[in-house]
């Protein structure tokens, strides 16, 4: 299909696609690459936060910001109120039934009840060598930073909606192993599921 029909399909199921992974398994870029080739609104959940981060004075345009120890911070308010992650939620959940979206979210593949979910899937060592790479820091900064980050995110989740992020992987339709695979490659297998998977069921 392509993306002009899938543009116009105004009589069909809206679709809704929800792509997340830890950080650094390239959920962000994917999502963002899917949603200019198949012209579906991107929405993401980490940016909505970092905005409001920003409207609360943290200084979010620093490089690899959610690994810094502002962006832990901002981790561990978040934890004492979950205000931040409600009101996020609460406007991706209004944005996706009004569907044809990508959602690069944590929380939606769990909070919401339909829509087909990826998980892309990769190794702490993976994605730190990748975050490292990316913000321009060592590989244990990284490391560490990720591994901090993670526990607290984890911790929040559990405590507002009662998930295991990264661990109940039951909501997912396709969970796709990035370790042994580059960007593009990851790309081009996604919108192989795109085109022959999602799109042809939601025709029909």
């Amino acid at each position: 299909m392509s993306p002009k029909k899938l543009k116009d399909r105004k009589n069909d199921k809206p679709v809704v696609i929800c792509i997340s992974g830890m950080a650094g398994s390239g959920k962000s870029t994917l999502a963002r690459r899917l949603s200019e080739k198949y012209v579906l609104r991107y929405f993401s959940g980490g940016d909505a936060l970092k905005a409001l981060a920003y409207e609360e004075g943290y200084g979010t345009h620093e490089r690899g910001w959610w690994e810094s120890e502002e962006g832990l911070r901002f981790l561990q308010e978040r934890g004492n109120n979950p205000a931040f992650d409600e009101a996020i939620d609460k406007e991706l959940v209004k944005l996706a039934q009004k569907g044809n979206v990508i959602l690069d979210s944590w929380t939606m593949p769990w909070l919401l009840k339909h829509g087909f979910k990826i998980w892309l899937e990769a190794s702490p060592e993976k994605r730190a060598e990748r975050i490292a790479e990316r913000d321009r820091m060592t590989f244990a900064e990284a490391l560490g930073a990720l591994r901090q980050k993670e526990k607290k995110t984890k911790e929040i989740y559990r405590k507002l909606y009662g998930f295991a992020l990264g661990e109940d992987l039951a909501p997912f339709r396709l969970i796709l192993d990035t370790d042994s695979l580059n960007a593009e490659e990851v790309f081009q297998i996604l919108c192989m599921v795109m085109d022959h998977l999602v799109l042809k069921s939601e025709c029909h």
